[in-house]
């Protein structure tokens, strides 16, 4: 998973008052659930059943660009080319999770040295097309994976750059690279989701303006199948709850979110949203989350928010950040459906009651 809310979605809801009231909901249509977590629980036994008893239609998973091309590949789009390392973890969760029935959404992000002159994995590649080429032998290789998101939380300085705060440059430059990535995923199978956006809450761009500035060099908006936005947040998600002022947007602002989306596209066909990643911690702070509530409380949320996701149309899907917490010791996070050992919160049997 990505980086999720810090502190500083803490100090902005805190701070910005509020607007006008939420456009009203549209007809109801159901929305896939997914959730990010591991192949293995903590005794070593395969999630995968846990899995299917929670109703989880698409697992989420990482891909790191990176890791796996350590050099530059004599023939990128070649699955079985010598310099990739694909990660055995993700080749077995793919496979188990095809024979339980359950869809498998890879994020890819994360550039290596050799692509970016050695800037850092979080600088968008000198070529383009080089990501490009990746994903093809990615979709080979994964040839089940329909669902492509491509990059995480770009509206985060760590996450993507260039990125500068409060400009234009950053947005336009990852619309290059998700136009590129839209091209070559649909070159191995029309049948391809390509999940584009995937900001988030807040940023040093915010989701808002980097609908808006998420431009080609031609002025006209990168092709996508789905916009991408983790709507994490500090208030209780209600859709009648005012949206922010400034360009945030939390749970509660995704139908704000959506006809943003969907003024930038116009003359286009409007992308549904693709809720990756929402979550509330319970118990305790942690390493990510200046914020948490009850465990019976951590269930309402969840419940308010997949409620949210399965009535409205333009939401494709939601999913829920994550299955296990981390250890308390490692100030980890408590986002779990499970405690770090295993054992069942009541979130976990809100998930599947959820639609």
């Amino acid at each position: 998973m990505m980086g999720v809310v810090c502190r500083l979605l803490v100090a902005l809801c805190a701070s910005l008052a509020l607007m006008t009231a939420a456009s009203p909901a549209t007809a109801s249509a159901s929305s896939l659930k997914a959730i990010w977590g591991p192949s293995e629980l903590p005794d070593g036994k395969s999630a995968f059943p846990l899995y299917k008893r929670l109703g989880v239609d698409v697992l989420e998973h990482q891909l790191s660009w990176r890791d796996v091309a350590t050099a530059r590949p004599a023939n990128p789009q070649d699955p079985n080319d010598p310099a990739y390392r694909w990660p055995k973890a993700l080749d077995l969760a793919v496979a188990e999770a095809d024979r339980s029935g359950i869809r498998t959404a890879l994020m890819v992000k994360q550039t290596p040295d050799w692509a970016n002159r050695n800037r850092g994995p979080e600088w968008v590649p000198d070529n383009v097309g080089d990501y490009g080429d990746f994903l093809v032998a990615a979709a080979k290789r994964y040839r089940t994976v329909r669902h492509w998101m491509i990059w995480g939380e770009p509206t985060r300085g760590d996450s993507f750059e260039p990125m500068p705060p409060g400009q234009r440059r950053g947005p336009r430059a990852y619309a290059v690279l998700l136009d590129r990535a839209y091209a070559a995923l649909k070159g191995v199978s029309r049948d391809n989701i390509v999940i584009g956006g995937m900001t988030y809450t807040v940023g040093v761009v915010g989701p808002s303006d980097f609908v808006r500035w998420m431009r080609l060099p031609n002025g006209k908006p990168p092709r996508l199948d789905w916009f991408g936005h983790n709507p994490f947040s500090v208030r209780f998600p209600r859709l009648a709850a005012n949206p922010y002022r400034m360009s945030l947007r939390d749970m509660s602002d995704v139908d704000t979110l959506h006809a943003e989306v969907r003024r930038a596209y116009r003359g286009h066909r409007t992308p549904r949203l693709w809720l990756s990643e929402f979550t509330v911690s319970s118990d305790r702070d942690n390493r990510a989350f200046a914020f948490h509530v009850s465990r019976r409380g951590q269930a309402k949320w969840l419940a308010a928010a997949f409620q949210i996701a399965a009535g409205r149309s333009y939401i494709a899907g939601i999913g829920w950040y994550t299955l296990l917490d981390e250890p308390e010791h490692k100030k980890g996070l408590t986002s779990g459906l499970l405690t770090s050992s295993g054992k069942t919160k009541p979130a976990f049997y809100a998930y599947p009651r959820a639609r």
